[in-house]
């Protein structure tokens, strides 16, 4: 039996060196994305809805908070009504 790379401290810290690597660029997409989505709200070239914006602001919001929700440690509880 073999040693895994992931539970030696190298592993360990080629994991978190690449967790930060990968993390950073996607969000940094991420924010340059939402910037451009920005540029729609120039009324003299775009018509929308309020309720159209808000749609927009819904959907980028639920996705947040699932994927900010995949990230949570221990926090799991017990279903209530």
């Amino acid at each position: 039996m073999g040693t895994s790379e992931e539970k030696s401290p190298v592993g360990k810290e080629e994991r978190k060196q690449r967790f930060k690597r990968i993390a950073s660029k996607r969000t940094n997409d991420i924010i340059r994305k939402i910037r451009i989505l920005g540029n729609c709200s120039n009324r003299s070239s775009y018509d929308y809805t309020e309720e159209e914006v808000n749609k927009i602001f819904t959907a980028i919001g639920k996705e947040l908070k699932s994927a900010n929700a995949r990230f949570t440690f221990g926090r799991k509880t017990d279903f209530k009504l």
